[in-house]
């Protein structure tokens, strides 16, 4: 999970975290991995110079990729730490078309009538938000006809914490599927974390909008917390990209995993 958040003490808590977040990214194969994966489903659909608003920014490393590719950024996180990591990105590389807003994407009315052709929100920020049916209003607000919002969601579903239940983890294997969501806590700060289907996202976006791309992320590959398991079983780990790379994009397979993506097109 990563970037803005929908309550203070998640604004808190990935603020601490700031600092740190891009040597924990950098140094984790798994999150490299879907975060190509991310990108490479978003960027397939992005037009060049096309204008991006991407929710839960974090320390805007995938702000920063768009942007260098000639996307026009505009980052926001409800996290100060985090906005104060992406301005020195781009105080650092002034001539990126890259700008840098301090905003929940609870409150994009504070965009005014600006209006985006793709919102991008990546690695579960949207689940830290009991209300994800008003996000996903504002997306609709401030995204135009003929746009895409990419979406990286954490489901219930997750078969690695499901099977927590053959160590004996029962607590982990049952916390997404607490109603009222769960505790989750980063650099020592609780905060609550929510659940979210595909389904819920395509109802609360309406007939307005398409499917073009839904896919699981660490369905078989393991999730970004076993950052280890590539490089102590590289075997098993190959066998496992190969297996999820297969079935990934098909039913009932892309409704679950440990984060889903999924893309969809705003009606002309």
């Amino acid at each position: 999970m990563k970037g803005a958040v929908g309550s203070t003490a998640a604004a808190e808590a990935f603020s601490r975290q700031a600092p740190v977040f891009d040597g924990i990214d950098e140094g984790n194969p798994i999150i490299a991995r879907m975060r190509a994966i991310v990108r490479d489903a978003a960027i397939a659909r992005i037009e060049p110079g096309a204008e991006l608003l991407e929710l839960n920014a974090g320390t805007g490393i995938d702000s920063v990729w768009f942007a260098e590719g000639g996307t026009r950024v505009l980052a926001t996180d409800a996290a100060a730490g985090m906005i104060a990591q992406i301005k020195a990105k781009q105080v650092a590389n002034p001539k990126l078309p890259l700008e840098v807003m301090e905003c929940s994407f609870l409150e994009l009315d504070r965009l005014g009538d600006r209006r985006f052709d793709h919102v991008f929100s990546n690695f579960g920020g949207l689940n830290c938000t009991a209300h994800l049916d008003n996000a996903l209003k504002w997306i609709d607000r401030v995204l135009l006809p003929g746009g895409t919002c990419a979406l990286v969601i954490m489901p219930r579903f997750s078969p690695w914490e499901t099977f927590a239940f053959l160590k004996g983890h029962f607590k982990l294997a049952l916390r997404r599927w607490r109603t009222g969501g769960t505790a989750a806590q980063v650099e020592g700060v609780s905060f609550p974390c929510y659940y979210y289907s595909p389904d819920f996202v395509r109802k609360h976006l309406g007939e307005e909008y398409a499917v073009v791309h839904q896919r699981a992320l660490s369905y078989f590959v393991p999730p970004p917390h076993m950052e280890r398991f590539p490089t102590r079983w590289p075997r098993l780990y190959h066998l496992l990209h190969g297996l999820e790379e297969a079935t990934a994009h098909h039913w009932p397979f892309r409704n679950g995993g440990d984060h889903f993506l999924i893309i969809l097109r705003k009606r002309s």
